[in-house]
């Protein structure tokens, strides 16, 4: 089985549907440091720095990652923190892509 941070986005139009909570529930493990959302449309976390600086340099690794893969999470950036939450807009809910990112994510924190 290819894990989460080993596949690719794809280009989500609308038209499909958003994860099941059972779908949510088999990939959520793989990205065991994410909340899922009490509605369970998005997932976020919170990732800690030792200054504005490193959060910062974190934010834009990040949104390397995020134009790689052309799915872009929302990210609030404050002194030594970055926030950040995956939800795909098209679906009005969660995709496999949401968790692809998280995952790359992770690979780099």
């Amino acid at each position: 089985m290819t894990s989460l941070k080993e596949k690719r986005c794809i280009p989500c139009e609308g038209g499909v549907p958003a994860l099941t909570p059972e779908e949510i529930a088999r990939l959520a493990p793989e990205t065991p440091e994410w909340k899922v959302a009490p509605d369970g449309k998005s997932i976020s976390r919170e990732f800690v720095f030792d200054d504005f600086a490193k959060a910062l340099a974190f934010a834009n690794k990040i949104g390397d990652i995020a134009q790689a893969e052309w799915h872009h999470p929302d990210l609030r950036v404050s002194w030594g923190k970055v926030n950040v939450t995956m939800s795909t807009h098209a679906v009005k809910g969660l995709s496999e892509n949401d968790f692809i990112v998280a995952a790359k994510i992770d690979a780099i924190a």
